[in-house]
């Protein structure tokens, strides 16, 4: 069974379509793993939380979702509840899967049990120093002390992750970054972890 990743959707059902084409995802063999904002800023969230839910995505939830759960914006019943059921973090034997990040100081049995503040750190969190602590402000780069939160990872599991377009495709030892800002003409993209390899088809353009 293949575990295909998948970054930041964010309501492009059209490109998320054409994505599921190219990997040649198959419902029952495989399994498909969206990182977070589903939802919220392309022109069918609705359409798009519905494909998922027909081909049995598992996703973690983003920070574009839970806004979109405030906001009252899931409409039909049981597409608000598949979104809040979702979790923060998915655990597998090799890998981790969150939205935007891990403080630096969280352990493995830390993850089991994320309170209401550890939650919105793992759906926000772009730069942080070496305690965890964050900058005021991501944009513009906030310098020394802060540096990208996988800069101080060190846990055992590669971390897959979405939330940072500016920063787009990250591939490194210790985690792949999957926002290759879809949702703004940019590229929608989703690692196949037991073939280590990226595919990517173009995002969604306002033109369309």
């Amino acid at each position: 069974m293949r575990r295909i990743f998948v970054g930041d959707i964010q309501g492009c059902r059209e490109p998320l379509e054409r994505l599921v084409a190219a990997v040649a995802f198959v419902p029952g063999r495989d399994r498909l793993l969206p990182v977070g904002d589903l939802v919220n800023k392309g022109p069918d969230s609705p359409g798009t939380v519905q494909l998922l839910m027909q081909l049995g995505a598992e996703p973690v939830v983003g920070n574009h979702d839970l806004h979109w759960l405030a906001k009252g914006r899931a409409q039909d019943p049981k597409q608000r509840e598949w979104l809040s059921s979702l979790p923060t973090v998915r655990v597998f034997e090799d890998v981790v899967m969150v939205h935007a990040g891990l403080h630096p100081k969280w352990d493995e049995a830390r993850l089991a049990q994320l309170d209401a503040s550890d939650i919105n750190y793992a759906v926000n969190v772009r730069y942080c120093d070496a305690d965890g602590r964050q900058p005021p402000s991501d944009w513009p780069p906030p310098g020394p002390p802060f540096r990208p939160w996988d800069d101080f990872y060190t846990g055992r599991r590669r971390v897959v992750f979405g939330h940072w377009a500016r920063r787009g495709l990250v591939l490194r030892p210790q985690c792949v970054g999957l926002d290759t800002g879809c949702v703004y003409g940019g590229k929608l993209s989703a690692w196949i972890a037991e073939e280590d390899r990226i595919v990517q088809v173009d995002g969604w353009h306002r033109s369309q």
